[in-house]
């Protein structure tokens, strides 16, 4: 045997020739005794029983070879040697070098029968080939057996025949399926299989003739057809747009299918690799021969810029996005589309450039809306697009982070709709802005500061010979910024920096307005961009006329500001573009008040002041001082502008937001902030109440007693219930604000009684008789006067009470009369609380099943939005008693089909389904669900959802302690259900746009110890919402290493950023 060295060192000829011995004696056996001298080196050195490198030798000799006595005994159990350890070589010609090829000539070739090469047609395909998918996905042919002829007596077999094979019928051989034979005794084997059991094969000649159509064939005609159907309507009718998108779809089915149009020859991997942008380039083609067939139709030309993001350049798109816009000023909806994507494509994004666009879309709009603009007429719907619009922007700059702009825009129109001086308002747009800018530039107060008068008053005064200067007022104690600044200095910068961002954005978001009595001027603001310009906002003043816009932008502001207001009046904004708070997906559901927690809203948008990272400590309901100052003067300055029942409306709005800052200081157990928000909370309903107008209004009274139940003053409760419903319980069951009022009395009193025995109210009539719910509710039928609860209720009251509810209820539901199709929304909201009370009411006297009878006749007549208080009543019975889960899956379920954005029930959905572990259910539903509807929501929860079932299989698996018992099993792939959950929501045209979406995906992947990835997915979702300052907070804090390439984007793209670094190691110095 040769060592390696002197091996590799022979010349070619000589490994060749050495070659043959060495396969005869390993074929026989005799490699262990074999020994090879070839004197090809000058060295040769014997060793015993090792191989060694000849350059390790320590004492090279003459004559270094090896001698292994060890047998090889996978030389006789194996016909070859092991492919491993054969050289490999690439031959060259078919003889050996320096022979002569006339004469001396050596064929190499193998003697063995040749390899036969299987045709790739003739390949069976797998399951997972585009040929058997396409065959599942096409209709199947069904195949019904032949009936038994009738002389058969099939009665008398011990066995039910089976019928005889098509193909042996057609063959007639012997062997044929359903001809008994040695070979085939029962008769069920086909000609194919008995000629191999019989060791025969087909005949060569009919193989062409017995040849079935294969699956590939039958998809390719079927796809050929309706290429000719497409074809041939576009022929005839070229300007039905409908039938040319639909063709454009139909081209992702023409792709991933086999046949005519696509090439058999190639593999898997090729067709992917062209087939997206070839379908693409396809799709583009298309829809350019339908815009020469409809050069009006705006609807293809959004869906080819659509296509062309993927295809273009950048400049191009913006380009023909610019032609698009011009071509078509007056079309609010293209408007929309086109600031979507300014604001989402990141290569030409800043936050000024998209302002301005917005600035020019809001002007444009106008000049067609006032007749400005002659070349084109406004469309329908215009006013409440332009509304949407604004909103937007306002909210866009608050995700931005800059909030100053965002309420200055909100001030400037508040001034420009409700304060416009009479002189001008017979005057275009364009001129009224130019009229309004020197009261802009002015420096007196504006909306919402302290002393405003309006614009106006202003007007007014100047053409009187001057402003009045105010008399000096005490500006009181600002909120000390000291302790806002650097809390701990041993913390991380990156660290630092995040707090002090989170901390001014809290309170900085008012636009700072230089203080004349302190004799303040513009240049003494420590941060420019504080400052808001006219130049800012001035473009994006419109005209709103209609008095419910009117009410609705105001609406907008406060919901703007946190106060529960209801902005569901107007065309909104994409809800997927302003979603960025995770408490939407959170469990507001108090478990001390099971009945009447689920009345709290939460929107899923984050208030001004409120911005902060996924992981960072999130702020309750309320704003600082200042806000709170600023939103006191808003409602004083615009309440005596609307009418007696808007602002009822507004009044409403006002003392809900004060319950919810008292809701939170009471769940936050500090005594201290309860009584001192309490007292403010009360003196503030008490003034409301006073108003002439509002004695009489028993939504107020309602919100002043359930505000002094949650501060704890149970018997100041029940007098203002009791005044309430004494002023107006003779309205009985016809009046709405009567029974919402009495419904939440009622419920107040159940939860009582349920906290001081947990066995509550009970379902007996004994019990009955003596519960205060049901006391108000059988007063509230009766419609008679009013006393307090002494002890003791008659039972003819109670069947009074149940017949007069069952008659009210009925007549009050659609159906029932002419015309009640066309009533809608508001006979939803009236009979509401009349259906909870009633349902309430039965749940006490007779049952849960009486009351769940009386939801589900409301939702199959009504389908309103009586949904939630029939879950918490099934919750709440499930908590006292025994009771099946499918009702309240049933009442889930079926209020989630139809309103499959509502956050309150998903909430519940999500909580009832993870407590009782059914997972494979709740899945297809989501399923369902999200397949239905093209909301980002029903997505949220169910991501949310797997998130919670993996955080309890974690918990299990982590637990320590031996002999623990868990109520779940571990799962597994929970990792992957997720990303996959969150891929396909980002691939919805919601989804994509979603802040929210991005943002839990990127943490989500962190917590997986996914970093690198998570870190990929920041930079994917700058692609697409690169406006949300948020994104870049939860980057800061999850990728700390490079915050500072983060901040540099931030600037890039000029987000705002309120602290640079430089200020942080300034802060840290002093």
């Amino acid at each position: 045997c040769l060592s390696f060295s002197q091996f590799k060192d022979s010349s070619y000829s000589q490994m060749i020739l050495m070659l043959p011995l060495f396969f005869i004696c390993t074929r026989c056996g005799l490699y262990s005794s074999l020994i090879l001298t070839i004197s090809v080196c000058s060295e040769e050195f014997q060793v015993e029983g090792s191989f060694v490198w000849l350059d390790d030798l320590q004492t090279p000799t003459d004559q270094p070879f090896c001698v292994d006595r060890r047998a090889d005994r996978a030389n006789w159990e194996y016909k070859s040697l092991y492919r491993g350890d054969i050289a490999r070589y690439k031959r060259k010609g078919s003889s050996s070098l320096g022979l002569n090829l006339r004469s001396q000539a050596v064929s190499w070739a193998e003697s063995g029968p040749e390899k036969k090469r299987v045709d790739r047609r003739q390949r069976p395909n797998r399951y997972f080939s585009p040929t058997v998918r396409q065959l599942l996905m096409s209709d199947g042919k069904p195949t019904l057996p032949r009936p038994p002829p009738e002389d058969t007596t099939t009665t008398t077999l011990p066995f039910i025949p089976v019928p005889s094979c098509l193909e042996g019928e057609a063959e007639g051989g012997g062997s044929a399926k359903g001809q008994g034979s040695w070979v085939n005794p029962l008769g069920v084997y086909d000609s194919s299989t008995s000629l191999w059991l019989q060791g025969k094969g087909k005949a060569e000649h009919g193989k062409a003739e017995e040849q079935p159509s294969t699956p590939r064939d039958n998809a390719a005609i079927m796809l050929a057809e309706r290429v000719e159907d497409f074809n041939r309507r576009l022929r005839e009718t070229p300007t039905d747009t409908h039938t040319w998108l639909q063709f454009v779809l139909f081209q992702d089915e023409v792709a991933g299918a086999p046949g005519v149009f696509a090439d058999i020859s190639e593999n898997e991997s090729e067709r992917r690799k062209r087939s997206v942008r070839a379908t693409l380039e396809k799709k583009v083609a298309i829809l350019d021969r339908a815009v020469e067939n409809n050069p009006s139709c705006v609807e293809l030309k959004l869906e080819r810029l659509r296509l062309c993001r993927e295809l273009w350049e950048p400049a191009a798109l913006l380009k023909e996005w610019k032609k698009l816009v011009f071509l078509h000023p007056n079309s609010a909806p293209l408007w929309r589309k086109y600031l979507l994507f300014m604001q989402s494509h990141f290569s030409t994004f800043s936050v000024s450039k998209v302002n301005t666009v917005y600035g020019k879309c809001l002007s444009t709009l106008a000049a067609v809306q006032d007749g400005s603009m002659v070349s084109h007429q406004m469309l329908p719907g215009t006013d409440e697009h332009m509304l949407a619009i604004f909103l937007q922007q306002c909210h866009f700059l608050r995700q931005a982070g800059h909030s100053e702009k965002a309420v200055c825009l909100f001030q400037g129109l508040l001034d420009f709709t409700f304060f416009k001086p009479d002189t001008v308002k017979d005057l275009p747009t364009r001129q009224q802005v130019e009229f309004f800018e020197p009261f802009w530039d002015s420096g007196e107060p504006r909306v919402g500061e302290r002393g405003a008068s309006g614009w106006r008053a202003w007007m007014t005064q100047q053409e009187r010979g001057g402003w009045l200067q105010p008399s000096e007022q005490d500006d009181g104690d600002e909120e000390d910024q000291e302790e806002l600044e650097v809390k701990d200095k041993t913390w991380p910068k990156w660290r630092i920096w995040l707090d002090v961002e989170t901390s001014r954005e809290a309170i900085h978001w008012l636009p700072w307005r230089p203080d004349k009595t302190k004799g303040q001027s513009v240049e003494d603001c420590e941060d420019p961009d504080r400052q808001v310009l006219f130049d800012d906002i001035g473009p994006s003043m419109i005209r709103l006329v209609r008095p419910d816009l009117q009410l609705c932008l105001l609406l907008s502001f406060l919901h703007f500001l946190g106060l529960p207001a209801d902005t569901s009046c107007y065309s909104a904004p994409s809800c997927s573009l302003l979603l960025d708070d995770q408490a939407l997906l959170g469990d507001v559901h108090h478990p001390d008040s099971p009945l009447t927690s689920y009345a709290l809203l939460v929107p899923g948008v984050s208030p001004v002041g409120h911005m902060t990272s996924l992981q960072g400590a999130r702020r309750g309901v309320g704003l600082c001082k200042q806000g709170e100052e600023f939103v006191d003067n808003v409602f004083q300055m615009v309440l005596p502008l609307f009418s007696a029942q808007e602002r009822a409306v507004l009044s409403l709005h006002w003392i809900q937001y004060e319950k919810l800052k008292v809701l939170r200081c009471v769940r936050g157990r500090n005594k201290k902030r309860v009584k001192s928000q309490g007292k403010r909370s009360k003196r503030l309903a008490k003034r409301l109440l006073k108003e002439p107008e509002n004695r009489g209004r028993l939504s107020l009274w309602r919100e002043y007693a359930h505000l002094e139940w949650l501060l704890g003053n149970l018997d100041e409760a029940h007098k203002v219930f009791d005044t309430a419903l004494g002023l107006g319980v003779a309205g009985g069951l016809a009046d709405p604000a009567l029974c919402d009022l009495c419904l939440l009395y009622a419920q107040l009193e159940v939860e009582e009684a349920w906290r001081r025995d947990t066995g509550g109210a009970g379902t007996t009539v004994t019990t009955a008789m003596s519960s205060p719910a049901v006391y108000i509710l059988t007063k509230l039928a009766e419609g008679s006067s009013y006393a307090p609860f002494l002890g003791q209720l008659a039972p003819v009251a109670v069947l009074k009470a149940r017949k007069a509810y069952e008659q009210a209820v009925v007549s009050s539901l659609p159906g029932q009369e002419e015309g009640a199709a066309g009533q809608g929304q508001s006979k939803s909201r009236q009979v509401k609380g009349l259906v909870g009370c009633y349902a309430l009411f039965q749940y006490l006297t007779v049952g849960v099943d009486a009351a769940d009878a009386v939801y589900n006749l409301a939702r199959k007549r009504l389908e309103q939005h009586s949904s939630m208080s029939q879950v918490a009543l099934l919750r709440y019975h499930t908590s006292t008693n025994v009771y099946p889960l499918s009702h309240i899956r049933l009442a889930l379920t079926s209020a989630l089909a139809h309103f499959a954005s509502s956050t309150s029930l998903w909430q519940l959905y999500v909580q009832v389904e993870n407590r009782y572990h059914s997972a494979g259910r709740a899945r297809r539903f989501f399923h369902s669900v999200t397949k239905a509807s093209t909301s980002v929501v029903p997505r949220l929860f169910a991501i949310s959802a797997e998130q919670q079932r993996k955080q309890l299989v974690d918990s299990v698996q982590r637990s320590d302690c031996y002999g623990d018992t868990v109520s779940s099993l571990p799962e597994n792939g929970l990792s992957n259900r997720i990303r996959s959950l969150f891929e396909n929501a980002i691939a919805t045209e919601h989804g994509v746009h979603c802040p929210l979406l991005w943002r839990m995906y990127m943490n989500f992947l962190v917590s997986e110890g996914k970093v690198e990835k998570g870190r990929g997915i920041f930079y994917k979702a700058l692609q697409d919402v690169p406006w949300a300052k948020g994104l870049y907070m939860d980057a800061v804090q999850l990728f700390p290493e490079h915050v500072q390439e983060f901040l540099d984007l931030m600037t890039e793209k000029e987000l705002r950023l309120r602290v640079p670094m430089e200020e942080v190691d300034i802060l840290l110095e002093d």
